[in-house]
């Protein structure tokens, strides 16, 4: 009997062990009940159902109260997360669901509680998910102030909003430096807002440093931040033709300098005695002029051989490839007609201009002048400090912009009457530049007038 006993006691363990060798069986409490879980975190496929998955890899890691989530309709994909405090164990469950959501572009985040250590987090989740534009962080106050890591060099995001953050001189400091610097610049961000911070005149200056070199960013609110005349004048001198620093005027020598490098290797596309006896800061736009001239005559000339022999089915539909790529036709002109191979896509064109190179850049005076910053076309000032004394800066940097420049000014709720003249004259040049008050004929109508019509053809 006692052998009989030991022997089927040996199997049960045996079987036991089996199954944990095998894999350890999980489990975790649901409304009370007790199930079985035979799937981890990583080993769970998410469906692309925001709903259904969340809430799946919430019972994955036994999260008691699960968060409610809702997707706004919309023709693409929007995700929210607001007003509940997001975890380390939360963090993990966004981490893996987000980056599986194909078609977010959007994601809200108000009022979660981060701290430094989960915003990096949060960070580094949101650098995964490819298709993700738009990221909206409001209410989340870090010590550290770290949001410029969100427009970094290698950020996809095209709109940021930050507002109520308590961002103050540091972290301005930090977001001014990732728009832009003397060695980089963020060339994807096209919409920043920064409303209701609290960052002033010191914090103001230091977005306008950022703003010098960049040319991506389209819109920009500065509202409610405590901004009074000093950090004003900084901003409207940027809009218009401001003087490069020595710091500038020495990157752009060295840019200068790498360019005649390059076409050194055919020193007939180059005068030797040109580059020599006049200073690099007066040659900057004829080199330049040459440098685009050579690069085109040379990729002529490399192509012409393959055009006029036989091409394999390869090189056959990289000719069409190229065909298909649309290029304006001031860039494509006669040539573009006499030779499909050479096409510059606009794409190329953007990413290999540098402003510290512009050609509108002029030497006067014994200072280079930078033609200033005219890709900026809405900028929100309300609510701050400014006087008539800024408003006279700004006047002066609208008259002074060239082509493009900012369409709309919003300055209402500050420190200045809103019958001074100089607010009056900006807002009749605001309103000749406004696209959507001009009609066809390029005219401004009143509001409340009629429109009015003409026989001509």
């Amino acid at each position: 009997m006692k052998k009989r006993v030991e022997k089927s006691s040996k199997e049960k363990v045996d079987k036991v062990d089996s199954v944990t060798d095998e894999e350890p069986p999980k489990t975790a409490v649901n409304e009370g009940k007790c199930f079985v879980v035979s799937l981890t975190l990583d080993d769970y496929q998410c469906s692309g159902n925001l709903e259904l998955d969340f809430t799946e890899l919430c019972k994955l890691m036994a999260v008691k109260e699960i968060p409610s989530v809702k997707i706004k309709r919309s023709a693409s994909t929007n995700g929210g997360v607001m007003g509940w405090k997001v975890d380390e164990v939360l963090l993990q469950v966004l981490s893996r669901l987000l980056p599986s959501l194909s078609n977010l572009q959007c994601l809200h985040m108000w009022r979660m509680g981060l701290t430094d250590h989960t915003f990096n987090s949060m960070r580094n989740t949101v650098s995964l998910c490819s298709n993700l534009r738009k990221v909206v962080l409001e209410g989340n106050p870090l010590p550290e102030q770290s949001y410029h890591l969100l427009i970094g060099e290698d950020s996809m995001l095209t709109d940021l909003s930050l507002r109520n953050n308590h961002i103050g001189e540091e972290g301005a400091r930090l977001i001014g430096s990732a728009l832009s610097t003397v060695h980089s610049a963020n060339k994807n961000l096209l919409s920043l807002n920064l409303a209701f911070n609290s960052f002033g005149d010191a914090g103001a200056i230091h977005i306008a440093q950022g703003l010098r070199l960049n040319r991506s960013l389209l819109c920009l609110s500065l509202s409610y931040n405590q901004i009074g005349d000093n950090g004003a004048a900084h901003l409207a001198e940027v809009l218009g033709p401001f003087a490069l620093s020595h710091e500038e005027i020495v990157e752009r020598r060295k840019l200068l300098i790498k360019g005649e490098e390059s076409t050194m290797v055919q020193p007939s596309l180059v005068s030797l005695a040109d580059s020599h006896e006049r200073p690099v800061s007066v040659r900057s736009s004829s080199s330049l002029d040459r440098l685009s001239k050579s690069t085109k005559n040379s990729t002529k000339k490399k192509e012409n051989p393959k055009k006029r022999g036989k091409t394999s089915g390869r090189s056959g539909s990289k000719e069409r490839g190229a065909k298909d790529n649309k290029v304006p036709r001031s860039q494509a002109g006669k040539s573009a007609g006499k030779d499909n191979n050479l096409v510059v896509s606009e794409q190329e064109v953007v990413e290999t201009v540098n402003p510290l190179l512009d050609p509108g850049i002029v030497h006067t005076g014994g200072k280079v002048i930078n033609p200033g910053n005219t890709c900026l076309t809405s900028l929100n000032l309300s609510g701050n400090k400014l006087t008539e004394q800024s408003l006279k800066a700004f006047l002066s940097s609208l008259e002074g912009q060239g082509e493009g420049g900012l369409l709309r000014l919003s300055l209402n709720r500050n420190q200045f009457p809103s019958d001074c003249d100089t607010y009056l004259k900006i807002q009749e040049m605001m309103s000749l530049r406004d696209p959507l008050k001009k009609n066809c004929s390029g005219r401004v109508e009143d509001e409340h007038s009629e429109p009015k019509t003409t026989s001509e053809a």
